[in-house]
């Protein structure tokens, strides 16, 4: 006969506890602590005697290789994320803030899928039936083989699974599933780590895709348990503010691909539409007479962006302490350069306010930006104007020393693409076959020299 144990579960980090504490040892939260019941029988101690049929351990030149046959999601944008397209009998893991388009990416893929693959299964534990079917309509996807469901018992859902076989399942969201042996509310850590396990079972077992939606915190990380991260074979995460109508999407996890590939989207009316030429749009309104500006190729994955970077740099007012503020960069690489500049270069940065942006809400981490920082920050301080077809390309030492970056052709060709002429880059670089007309330099001094140089002459 089972017997029911009570725990108190950290809803923060995951942490149980025999009894309530007001706050989290594990990870210093207050009143994250939810009692949960958890039942516990004769049925969990299995017997150790004999091995399932099946599972016996074997040597690995013994498994029957399996090709990954991909099937894609009728967005490129996407499947370039995922690293061709959506492998069967995966389970993976989109992640967003509120209201960033999550459920209208993953109707336009259940659609898609639908159309061109087979029946898939469309889960809403948050939205009626009818606010399916509008969100459909709205996009222009109404297709039979989209088949949806209100429904939050997992158990339920499962037995619809099985009869189905469905190519695609989409469950929005996995806060909102439960298991009905457990005595805790949805969303609960306990119900997301037991949910998501079920699914992962479902998935493999079937050989079904099963793409859950997930919540994220106020920090912006994915709510619930981290296991629920490590137990998917993939987790996307979906970025972009309710004040600009681009839209991001990263893999940070991927069993079957790289992490460093990105989409982009626009959203629109009609959904949100592929952007074939981010440069394009991340540049369409970068101001041409201003200082403080200048274009900096970056690449994410195999796939080169040319982003503007923006510095303010004005007179701290009353003596008090300079503000120091970055988006869309490394607050500590933003630190480095500021400290390079202040040594290296002799700018009295002390009692001036540095801002730094990163225009379109793009996210820069590779280091090949350095160099673009400290262009736009000299820019503001001085005064002057970098002229709008210059790029520089490059990672600044602490030394001052200018370092190579990787993947240089596909960044100046990218370049060439959008109508620059010239561009600094490392003096390292490997040479190259290329239109523009290139300026090596060793050290941020005679970076700056060059690109000032050229501002003299008016461009």
């Amino acid at each position: 006969m089972s017997k029911s144990i009570v725990r108190f579960v950290c809803q923060n980090c995951g942490a149980d506890y025999p009894k309530w504490m007001g706050r989290c040892s594990g990870c210093g939260e207050w009143n994250t602590l939810v009692e949960e019941k958890i039942n516990r029988g004769t049925a969990k101690h299995t017997s150790w005697t004999a091995a399932p049929a099946g599972r016996m351990p074997i040597p690995i030149t013994d498994v029957a290789s399996t090709a990954e046959e991909r099937f894609t999601t009728g967005i490129a944008e996407l499947d370039r994320v995922l690293g061709g397209g959506i492998v069967p009998g995966s389970l993976g893991l989109l992640g967003g803030e509120p209201g960033v388009g999550k459920s209208t990416l993953l109707m336009q893929v259940a659609a898609n899928t639908a159309m061109t693959h087979g029946t898939v299964l469309y889960v809403s534990g948050e939205e009626s039936l009818s606010q399916l079917k509008l969100r459909a309509q709205r996009l222009h996807l109404l297709t039979e083989r989209l088949v949806v469901l209100a429904e939050s018992d997992v158990q339920t859902i499962g037995e619809h699974l099985e009869s189905l076989k469905p190519k695609l399942v989409i469950i929005d969201s996995i806060q909102t599933m439960y298991l009905s042996e457990l005595g805790s509310a949805p969303g609960s850590v306990g119900q997301v780590r037991e949910a998501a396990a079920f699914f992962l079972r479902l998935a493999k077992g079937l050989g079904i895709s099963i793409i859950l939606v997930g919540h994220v915190t106020k920090g912006g990380a994915l709510a619930g348990p981290k296991v629920l991260e490590h137990a998917v074979d993939y987790v996307l995460y979906f970025e972009g503010g309710h004040d600009q109508s681009v839209r991001i999407i990263r893999g940070v996890k991927n069993r079957f691909g790289s992490t460093n590939e990105v989409g982009v989207f626009a959203m629109t009316s009609q959904g949100l539409n592929q952007v074939d030429n981010p440069s394009g749009l991340f540049l369409a309104e970068r101001p041409v007479d201003s200082s403080g500006s200048v274009v900096v190729p970056c690449l994410e994955g195999t796939r080169p962006f040319l982003v503007e970077i923006q510095s303010l740099v004005a007179q701290t007012p009353f003596s008090g302490t300079p503000r120091r503020q970055a988006t869309g960069v490394d607050y500590q690489r933003f630190s480095i350069i500021l400290a390079v500049l202040e040594k290296r270069q002799g700018y009295h940065l002390q009692t001036q306010d540095v801002f730094v942006n990163v225009a379109g809400g793009f996210r820069l981490t590779e280091p090949g930006v350095d160099l673009g920082i400290a262009c736009a920050i000299a820019s503001s301080y001085r005064n002057l104007i970098i002229p709008p077809d210059l790029a520089v390309i490059g990672e600044v030492g602490l030394s001052g020393e200018i370092r190579a970056v990787s993947h240089l052709d596909l960044r100046m060709k990218e370049l060439s693409k959008l109508g620059f002429t010239r561009v600094v880059i490392p003096a390292g670089s490997e040479p190259m076959n290329s239109d523009l007309k290139v300026t090596k330099v060793k050290t941020v001094s005679e970076a700056l020299q060059s690109v000032f140089s050229e501002s003299a002459r008016g461009g």
